[in-house]
């Protein structure tokens, strides 16, 4: 299960693997705010609430991007933040910067 919660709009849905939180999140009509979908505006930044083992390690544009206490707060970019297993519950919330 893939919780998502955008701006002002949220949904339960059933996790794709291979697929970004922020594919899933246009897929289902969430207000995701994002610029650029390759990792390098940070627009899509998010918080994983829970299943941050389900998604696949970070990512280089993530470590460029966000500071480490970020990382270790659960952030992710919702575009490089990809859906590797679609056994267990991921909570995502879209907090941009901006």
């Amino acid at each position: 299960m893939l919780e998502l919660k955008g701006r002002s709009k949220s949904a339960t849905v059933y996790p794709l693997q291979g697929m970004s939180l922020l594919d899933m999140a246009m897929k289902h009509d969430i207000d995701w705010a994002f610029s650029c979908s390759r990792g390098t505006c940070a627009r899509c930044r998010c918080q994983i609430e829970e299943g941050a083992e389900f998604l696949e390690e970070v990512t280089d544009a993530e470590w460029d991007r966000l500071e480490p206490s970020e990382l270790e707060e659960g952030y992710r970019l919702g575009c490089q933040a990809i859906i590797k297993k679609n056994a267990g519950t991921i909570k995502a919330v879209n907090r941009p910067y901006f």
